[in-house]
């Protein structure tokens, strides 16, 4: 019973093991898919970041802080992150929507007469580049949430291949080897009670041969 058992729990987990490992595979795949997307984004949002800051400090040498800060307290862009969810090989993965609204089509708060041109750039970058920004902190926190799962199931992968399989396999070799043992004993004994019984008989009928 304990035989049967365990050979049971050895095609489960070897089952287990081929699917774990399929869905390892898949994730990795989905991964690699992701982390390249990252990098493209990465890349147009530095680019941009870069000339937004140098824009901006051009700006802020040509103009006085209290100026800026009162030309930019008073935004007229309005922002609103809705934030879903997708299933992603078992992974529930975010999905940002920004929804970024302007009443009038100006994103300038301000007047142009005590302000710079380059504050003018460095807002046009920024406006530019917040899509790719909520863009790009979807896809971080996707990369870093599949990299976690790859984690897990390399783990769960590892403890079937090298502890539990090998473990069950053990087991079962030790008590296929101790049935075995078993039956030979019994034939042993078998054999060796047909024996007596011939001897018996061959012993019988001597006696009657005698009388």
């Amino acid at each position: 019973m304990e035989l049967t058992k365990l050979k049971k729990r050895l095609k489960t987990a070897k089952r287990g093991h081929k699917l774990l490992k399929d869905k390892r595979d898949e994730l990795m795949k989905q991964f690699l898919s992701v982390v390249k997307e990252n990098m493209e984004i990465r890349k147009r949002v530095e680019k941009a970041v870069i000339k937004l800051n140098e824009n901006f400090t051009i700006a802020s040498a040509a103009t006085s802080y209290k100026v800026i800060e009162e030309s930019l307290i008073y935004p007229k862009l309005t922002a609103e992150l809705s934030v879903k969810s997708k299933n992603l090989m078992s992974v529930n993965v975010p999905l940002f929507d920004a929804d970024i609204s302007n009443e009038n089509g100006d994103i300038y708060s301000y007047g142009f007469a005590f302000t710079s041109g380059e504050l003018d750039s460095a807002l046009d970058y920024l406006q530019n580049i917040l899509p790719d920004l909520i863009k790009l902190a979807e896809i971080e926190k996707t990369a870093n949430m599949l990299a976690d799962e790859i984690e897990k199931t390399r783990r769960r992968v590892n403890a079937l291949e090298y502890i539990m399989i090998p473990d069950i396999e053990t087991n079962i070799r030790s008590i296929t080897m101790k049935l075995e043992e078993n039956e030979r004993g019994n034939l042993t004994r078998l054999m060796k009670v047909k024996s007596m019984m011939i001897e018996e008989k061959i012993k019988a009928s001597e006696n009657l041969g005698a009388q």
